[in-house]
């Protein structure tokens, strides 16, 4: 294994810029853009006709929804309107972009549909028809977990197939990191795809030593991607001594993404991605 060498720093913004626009939509995608991320982090489901979309959830989120009757969901229904068992072309008369947003007052409100993941390789390819730049990266997140195996999405390695294909179909298998809690679509992603890049999703609550987490996912990923909470600097060592990139989730503080940075993360994954001009 050749030693850690640090590339650029990479900005990424969670679900485009969840803090300033609707998630995990091409308005915020590209806002994202515009406000220098290298990367764009997002989140894909698949519907009941096989297309891949981007949604955190594989259901309408009642904080974000409003439906085709212009009514919002409530907490205690959203579960009812599971995204795999509706088509994408009623999947897109839901509005998640209207509606207030309770925990992210900043956030712009429009119009906005949880978008084709082929739409937004699309948009960003006009976009960048005429910059002088290389494309952002995307960092795909599979939604997969043993629980939900055909109730809400497909199992790991039929989800991770539909993916690849639009990846490939769109020249995009140089741009994207797949990540995913699930250590099950990994390992499947990095035994067919090998040259695939990887980012292991870590939550806070994870009790598992770091090379534990290796050895349970079964090879090195390229990168790390741990909940900043349990970041510490002795973490970052232990990743680097593996030639692992090691990039937090969600952090939205500009005094802690200071703090993280002076610390040698690779980089931050943040709602905000303004807090990177700050």
């Amino acid at each position: 294994m050749s030693a850690y060498s640090p590339v650029a720093f990479d900005k990424e913004g969670h679900r485009g810029c969840r803090g300033l626009m609707p998630e995990n939509t091409i308005p915020a995608m590209m806002n994202a853009l515009d406000l220098g991320v290298n990367t764009l982090e997002m989140d894909v489901c698949v519907s009941k006709d096989k297309k891949i979309f981007l949604s955190h959830e594989p259901f309408f989120n009642y904080e974000i929804t409003t439906k085709p009757d212009g009514h919002f969901i409530s907490e205690e229904k959203e579960h009812d309107y599971n995204t795999y068992t509706m088509t994408y072309d009623s999947i897109v008369k839901y509005d998640v972009g209207l509606k207030p947003h309770p925990r992210f007052p900043k956030q712009q409100k429009m119009a906005a549909v949880k978008p084709l993941l082929a739409d937004l390789f699309n948009a960003v390819k006009e976009s960048y028809k005429t910059k002088r730049q290389a494309y952002p990266f995307f960092n795909i997140e599979i939604k997969t977990m043993p629980e939900t195996d055909n109730i809400y999405h497909p199992e790991p390695k039929e989800f991770t197939e539909m993916l690849m294909a639009v990846i490939r179909e769109n020249g995009m298998e140089d741009q994207v990191i797949i990540q995913s809690f699930d250590f099950r679509s990994l390992s499947y992603l990095h035994q067919k795809y090998p040259h695939i890049k990887t980012a292991m999703l870590v939550e806070a609550s994870d009790k598992r030593s770091f090379r534990k987490q290796l050895d349970d996912l079964g090879f090195a990923p390229t990168t790390y991607s741990p909940a900043f909470e349990i970041v510490t600097p002795a973490l970052i060592k232990e990743a680097h001594e593996k030639n692992i990139r090691i990039i937090p989730w969600t952090v939205n503080d500009a005094s802690k993404i200071k703090e993280l940075k002076n610390w040698g993360v690779d980089g931050i994954i943040t709602d905000y991605p303004d807090l990177f001009n700050k």
